[in-house]
């Protein structure tokens, strides 16, 4: 295979499966090449929800391609990460060209188009029956409930889950003590009602009425998204811990004297922070982590939760693990991680109504937080930052830091906002400043 065409150089690519296996000659290429080209500093970037090689190599081009004026004197080398992720085609990122199906708004498309049919047959092999019925359903849309139910079944199917005893939050970022990790409520309820809700936070602000106007096959398309983004996400882990943190640790053998800053966007981050608890006892080359807009939990890294003594982050101390600084970009333009993700975690993890004692907006926020919106939640000394002043000052050598980065990450419309709004010469800025990289 010839080697991408990126900004950068030394630049591997680093492929793995859903389970965390590498592909075994890039790894070999990587591991020899690395001391072979005298790479002091390794940046390894992992992307988020993606639906082929060739996105997830123009993301890594793009946000890289300032790095080697901003370092000019650093002895660099790049590594991108590719794992089997999807994004739906409804999602733009700024400054990418989007699919043709989603710029031609003057002929009705089909609920799927066929750009996200072929992203859901590319990370679920096998299901070619399935995603066929799923996107017959969303085109006809009938009134039936019964299909709603068949509908949340077909989803069930197709990303694999089967109810198992107590539930835990969203593809388990926090953990209560004494009960399992297992599957989201949110596909195991009443399909009807969890559409209904979903639909009510899609439909936005009241109309001039006074009344909102939910329609259930939006909320249930927003279902079907949310599924396949709890199986990235569960994914995420896996592909980190397994597969990332042995090849960084492999490296260490090879060539202890690379220093390794990691880099995630969405779940991207949650794969880079897994990757942290799949390392080798005793590795500490891994000199700064940042991530940008993670798609997962505020308080996966704290010890206890402030909502339940019992529950800590399943990341509780892992950042200790850095050699430096675990630093955490936001943005509250974030729409994906201030309004779904939440309700989606809560819909996931906690069959209970708590509205009534909290609000909605606070629950949402503080409970179900994600690590894009606000930042590291419950750990104590975390340092925060707007952007500017971070990449004016000397960051803190350890532990956790939150920087808002809404003065640049903040372009993009729905559903998701400003989530994949990355890529910026100030957050390519900052992955150096994290790491000391000069």
């Amino acid at each position: 295979m010839a080697d991408p065409e990126v900004s950068v150089s030394p630049y591997w690519e680093l492929t793995f499966d859903a389970d965390g296996d590498a592909d075994g000659r890039e790894l070999d290429r990587l591991l020899a090449e690395v001391p072979r080209r005298k790479v002091r500093d390794l940046i390894v970037f992992a992307h988020g929800w993606n639906n082929d090689r060739s996105g997830a190599t123009r993301l890594y081009s793009h946000f890289f391609e300032p790095v080697p004026g901003l370092a000019p004197n650093a002895r660099l080398g790049y590594v991108g990460v590719v794992w089997p992720s999807m994004r739906f085609s409804d999602e733009p990122i700024p400054d990418f060209p989007r699919p043709v199906a989603a710029q031609d708004t003057a002929i009705a498309q089909p609920v799927l188009d066929k750009n996200t049919r072929h992203a859901l047959l590319e990370v679920f092999p096998g299901r070619a029956t399935v995603v066929e019925q799923i996107a017959r359903l969303l085109d006809q849309q009938p009134d039936e409930g019964a299909s709603l139910e068949e509908f949340g079944r077909l989803v069930r199917l197709l990303v694999e889950v089967r109810p198992q005893g107590p539930q835990t939050s969203f593809a388990a970022d926090t953990l209560a003590e004494g009960v399992p990790e297992g599957d989201p409520l949110m596909l195991f309820g009443d399909t009807a009602a969890v559409c209904d809700e979903f639909a009510r936070a899609l439909a936005g602000p009241a109309d001039a009425e006074g009344f909102a106007l939910p329609r259930l096959w939006d909320g249930a398309h927003e279902l079907l998204r949310q599924a396949t983004y709890y199986a990235m996400k569960r994914r995420a882990g896996t592909v980190g811990e397994r597969g990332l943190g042995r090849a960084v640790g492999q490296l260490a053998q090879t060539t202890p004297d690379v220093r390794v800053h990691l880099v995630g966007h969405s779940f991207g981050g949650r794969l880079v922070s897994f990757a942290l608890r799949g390392l080798p006892q005793g590795v500490r080359s891994v000199k700064s982590v940042t991530l940008l807009q993670g798609a997962f939990s505020h308080y996966a890294f704290a010890a206890r939760l402030p909502h339940d003594p019992r529950a800590s982050g399943v990341l509780d101390g892992q950042h200790h693990r850095i050699d430096g600084p675990l630093v955490c970009c936001y943005s509250h333009f974030d729409s994906a991680l201030g309004t779904i993700y939440p309700l989606a975690s809560r819909m996931a993890g906690d069959s209970r109504t708590a509205t009534a004692e909290f609000g909605l907006d606070r629950l949402l926020g503080a409970k179900w937080g994600a690590m894009g919106h606000d930042g590291v939640q419950a750990v104590p000394g975390t340092k925060k930052y707007a952007l500017a002043e971070a990449l004016r000052t000397r960051l803190p050598a350890s532990g956790c830091v939150n920087v808002d980065a809404a003065a640049v990450v903040r372009r993009g419309g729905a559903p998701s906002g400003a989530h994949s709004d990355i890529c910026h010469r100030e957050l390519a800025q900052l992955v150096l400043t994290a790491g000391r990289v000069r």
